[in-house]
């Protein structure tokens, strides 16, 4: 399985000769944001950063999707911010698809490289710089940590994905795995982010339909994603939003492998009151 190759959005704006028609679509149930829409005209900022821009890729929506907002955020040389994150009762996950990030964690320095994954617990002091001459890229995933009687903050780590060995699915001959960062068995932890691999060929075998919330960025590939009733093609840069219960499979047609970044909420009993 190769590692180290994640699609990385530059942004520009498409000519005035173009077609309007695209691979966009908003559904009740999922959504596709093509790496085409991740322009120039559509990046925002934050306060307290400088030298950065991004593209908000998921936030809560009422009646969809709930529980996580991710960024695909472009810092220039030089760029960061000493006060990132504004709400402390918010966890974090980082990915670095391009370029070097320089975390201060607690006390402590990390360089994080391409390939590169922070876990920030809610609460925790963190402050993040582009040490390097050229752009970095990266993403940003944030949910509300969720208490649970018994169960005390997840701690801070720092992986980079080239580390990790992948966990091969069952009955897949290599096809699928999963390269975690999170320990499953950790119920400290109330959001799972994972690299998801397949092989040429490989597929998810049935359409699971469960209560997980998911965003996927696809890192590298090209693959037919089922997505409620349809069938859909994705490609590197793509970003799938899928609301629970939203059906879902894939085939990986190659030629090479398809790898997508996956968020997913798990360990925690269902709220019974909006």
């Amino acid at each position: 399985m190769s590692q180290g190759s994640y699609f990385t959005p530059k942004g520009g704006h498409p000519g005035q000769e173009q077609l309007l028609t695209g691979r966009a679509v908003f559904t009740d149930a999922y959504a596709v944001l093509p790496h085409g829409t991740m322009r120039d005209i559509t990046t925002s900022c934050l306060p307290g950063w400088h030298g950065m821009r991004m593209w908000v890729i998921a936030r809560p929506l009422s009646g969809f999707a709930e529980t996580f907002s991710q960024y695909i955020v472009e810092l220039q040389p030089g760029g960061g911010s000493v006060t990132p994150e504004s709400d402390a009762a918010a966890q974090g996950a980082l990915f670095v698809t391009e370029g070097t990030l320089e975390l201060i964690l607690e006390g402590e320095t990390h360089q994080l490289a391409s390939g590169g994954f922070a876990y920030l617990p809610a609460g925790s002091a963190w402050t993040l710089t582009n040490p390097g001459d050229s752009t970095t890229s990266f993403h940003w995933i944030r949910k509300r940590w969720q208490p649970a009687p018994g169960v005390e903050k997840p701690q801070a780590f720092v992986r980079n994905e080239k580390d990790i060995a992948p966990n091969v699915m069952p009955d897949t001959e290599g096809r699928w795995s999963t390269t975690r960062f999170m320990d499953p068995d950790d119920m400290a932890h109330d959001m799972h982010v994972t690299i998801v691999n397949f092989l040429p060929g490989g597929v998810i075998p049935f359409a699971e339909t469960h209560v997980m919330e998911h965003g996927l960025y696809v890192l590298e590939g090209k693959a037919v994603y089922r997505l409620n009733q349809d069938w859909v093609e994705v490609e590197a840069g793509d970003f799938m939003w899928l609301r629970a219960f939203c059906p879902q499979a894939c085939y990986a047609g190659g030629p090479g492998p398809f790898r997508y970044l996956l968020y997913k909420d798990v360990n925690r009993h269902m709220p019974l009151t909006l």
